[in-house]
């Protein structure tokens, strides 16, 4: 079998934060991505639900301070955009609804900020 054949695609999770005008954005260093702006996330764990794992991802990445609400499915993507790693990532998207976020994994991420929809980085 060809390598192709024998690497599957991983399971992503990511997370959209609105906040009135404004959306949550970190910047991303380390692993893949290092530089560009994204939202919460990260890999679907054994008999999670979409819901649960991004709400776990949410705390571990910006702290359990940050809450949200009106949590719902966005869309689904097929990330092949850094080889080899290959991706299916389930998009969702919230609002915000109490707390501020928190760098919790300074290795992965520079930080957080509300960035208004008009003016993304």
């Amino acid at each position: 079998m060809s390598e192709q054949e024998t690497t599957r695609p991983q399971v992503g999770l990511g997370l959209l934060i609105t906040k009135g005008d404004e959306i949550l954005l970190g910047k991303r260093k380390g692993s893949h991505g290092a530089g560009e702006f994204g939202g919460p996330g990260g890999h679907l764990e054994g008999m999670e639900s979409f819901e649960e794992s991004i709400l776990r991802e949410l705390a571990e990445e910006a702290g359990t301070n940050l809450q949200v609400k009106n949590l719902q499915f966005l869309c689904v993507t097929n990330m092949k955009k850094y080889p080899p790693k290959h991706y299916v990532d389930i998009g969702m998207v919230a609002e915000w609804d109490s707390g501020e976020p928190e760098v919790c994994e300074p290795h992965k991420l520079e930080s957080w900020k509300w960035y208004r929809l008009d003016e993304l980085p």
